[in-house]
C-alpha cells in the first residue's frame, strides 16, 4: 500500500522548482530588457534640420536621405530658424549650407551620443566631396558632464527611491489621506535632495534649481504612487508588478543614455510613456532648454502620480466598505436564530 508524500515535504519542493524556474526566466528578461536596446542602437527618424536656400541644400538632403530611415528631415530658411528649433528641442542638430561650405548645429545637452553621430555622418559626408565641416555645439552640455554620464545614471535611483517609498509606505500600514501625504512629502524631499546634489554639489545640472528639485520629486513621485497604488488594489503582488514595470522596461526604454529616437521601435516611444523616460525628458528640457517641450512629459508623470494616488485612496476606500460590510454579515445569522420575544400575560 502506498502512501502520498506528506505536506509539509511537497511544499519545499516546489518552492525549489520554482526558484529554479523563476531565476532563469527573471534573468532573460534582465538580458532582453537591457541588452537587447543597447545592442539595437542606430538613429530612427531622428529629427535633423537643413537650413539655406532650398539650391544649395538638395543636395545635402539627397544625401541624408541615403541613411534610410535614419533621419527626419525638417527644412529652414536660414542659420537663425535652424538655432530656435534645437533650442525649442523640435530637431537635435541641423546642417546649415553657407557660402563658406557645410555648418552643422548640434546640442549636446539633449544628447551627446547623438551629437557626436551627427558629427561623424555629416563629416563622412563633407569628406566624399572634399569639404570640411565646422561644429557648432548650440546647447552645450554642462562643463562637468561633458557626455552626460550623471545625468543618465540618475534615472535608475530616481526609480529605485520611487519603489522603496511606495513600498515602505504599504508596508508600514499606511492607508487613504495619510499614504497619499507620506508619498508627495516623501518625493518633495527626494527632489530636493536630488536636486542639492545634482546641482549645487556636482553641478551637472545648470537650470532652475526650483525646477529641477519639482521635476526630480514629480519623478520619483510618479513611481512611488503606482507602486503604493498597485498595492493598494491588488495586494502585494501589486508592488512586485510595477517593480517590474519600472525597472525591467522603464528604465532600459528610457533612452537616456542616448535618444528614444535611438532604440529599436516601438522600445522608444514605450519609454516616453513610462516614469523614467519621461522624468529624463523633463529633466533635460528644465535644465538645458528653459523649460522647452516640457507638455508630454510633465504631463505623463502627472498622470502616474495621479492615478497612483487615486489608487491608494481608492483601494482604502474599498476595504473599509468590506471591513463595515462584513459586521453586518455577521450579526445577521444571530438575528435569525433569536427566539421570539414571549409575552407573559
Amino acid at each position: 500500500m502506498s502512501t502520498a508524500p506528506a505536506p509539509s515535504t511537497r511544499a519545499p519542493a516546489r518552492r525549489v522548482i520554482a526558484a529554479l524556474v523563476l531565476v532563469p526566466v527573471l534573468t532573460a528578461l534582465a538580458l532582453w530588457a537591457f541588452a537587447w536596446p543597447a545592442a539595437r542602437t542606430a538613429p530612427r527618424d531622428l529629427p535633423l534640420g537643413v537650413a539655406g536656400p532650398a539650391a544649395a541644400t538638395a543636395q545635402v538632403e539627397k544625401q541624408l536621405q541615403q541613411h534610410d530611415g535614419a533621419f527626419e528631415i525638417h527644412r529652414y530658411d536660414d542659420e537663425a530658424a535652424a538655432r530656435d528649433a534645437i533650442e525649442d528641442r523640435s530637431v537635435y542638430g541641423a546642417v546649415v549650407v553657407t557660402p563658406q561650405g557645410p555648418e552643422l548645429l548640434t546640442a549636446s545637452a539633449a544628447s551627446p551620443a547623438v551629437a557626436q553621430l551627427l558629427q561623424q555622418a555629416v563629416a563622412q559626408q563633407a569628406a566624399a566631396s572634399g569639404a570640411q565641416v565646422r561644429t557648432v555645439d548650440v546647447v552645450a552640455a554642462p562643463a562637468k558632464d561633458p557626455r552626460g554620464a550623471a545625468l543618465n545614471a540618475s534615472a535608475l535611483p530616481l526609480a529605485l527611491a520611487g519603489i522603496v517609498a511606495g513600498a515602505v509606505v504599504t508596508l508600514l500600514g499606511l492607508r487613504g489621506i495619510r499614504a497619499a501625504l507620506a508619498l508627495v512629502g516623501a518625493a518633495a524631499l527626494v527632489g530636493l535632495v536630488a536636486a542639492a546634489l545634482a546641482h549645487s554639489w556636482l553641478g551637472v545640472l545648470t537650470g532652475d534649481w526650483w525646477a529641477e528639485a519639482a521635476t526630480l520629486g514629480l519623478s520619483t513621485l510618479a513611481v512611488s504612487a503606482a507602486v503604493a497604488g498597485a498595492a493598494a488594489l491588488i495586494g502585494p503582488a501589486g508592488m512586485g508588478l510595477m517593480a517590474f514595470v519600472v525597472m525591467f522596461l522603464g528604465n532600459p526604454f528610457s533612452g537616456a543614455a542616448s535618444a528614444p529616437q535611438m532604440l529599436p521601435e516601438p522600445v522608444g516611444a514605450i519609454g516616453q510613456w513610462l516614469p523614467p523616460g519621461a522624468g529624463t525628458t523633463l529633466l533635460r528640457s528644465v535644465s538645458f532648454f528653459d523649460g522647452a517641450a516640457v507638455t508630454g512629459p510633465a504631463l505623463t508623470l502627472t498622470w502616474w502620480a495621479a492615478l497612483g494616488l487615486g489608487a491608494v485612496l481608492l483601494g482604502n476606500a474599498m476595504k473599509a466598505r468590506a471591513g463595515s460590510a462584513e459586521p453586518a454579515a455577521d450579526r445577521e445569522p444571530a438575528l435569525a436564530g433569536r427566539p421570539a420575544d414571549r409575552t407573559t400575560g
